[in-house]
């Protein structure tokens, strides 16, 4: 039986695409993503990707609002080691990668805040400005969010 995942495909252009795939795999150019409404799967490739956020729900909480940092959070859980991300977008995300290489394709990460409706998030590396893994994640996102208004 083939596990059916529920996702969010984010777009370097800035389209969302949420449904479930069964067939994503980092190494692979392309997988599909099928609505939740029971139309036809749309072939997503993934140089075209931003991230591929893994989710509890759809829905989520609009009323929760995100935690970006580490607050108080140890250098290294089960989940890997601290990783900071600023994509190109400006948009920053926080968590713990055991895959991360400059020069893989994608890697994963588990978000920091545990209250997060993602569950895990497959960064496409080429989307990213800025990636900082251990004790350099710290240091980059005190510097990104002291810099904020």
């Amino acid at each position: 039986m083939t596990e059916t995942t529920r996702v969010v495909a984010r777009f370097l252009d800035g389209r969302m695409l949420n449904g479930t795939t069964q067939d994503f795999f980092p190494n692979r150019p392309t997988f599909h993503v099928l609505p939740m409404d029971g139309g036809s799967g749309h072939e997503v490739r993934c140089s075209q990707l931003k991230a591929l956020f893994f989710v509890k729900s759809f829905e989520g909480d609009p009323e929760r609002k995100d935690l970006v940092g580490f607050v108080a959070a140890p250098p290294e859980t089960a989940q890997g080691k601290k990783i900071a991300i600023r994509f190109q977008d400006g948009e920053i995300l926080c968590g713990y990668t055991l895959s991360y290489a400059p020069d893989r394709e994608g890697f994963f990460i588990f978000p920091a805040d545990s209250g997060s409706n993602n569950t895990r998030i497959f960064v496409v590396t080429a989307s990213t400005a800025e990636v900082k893994a251990g004790p350099a994640a710290e240091l980059m996102i005190q510097r990104l969010l002291g810099t904020r208004a």
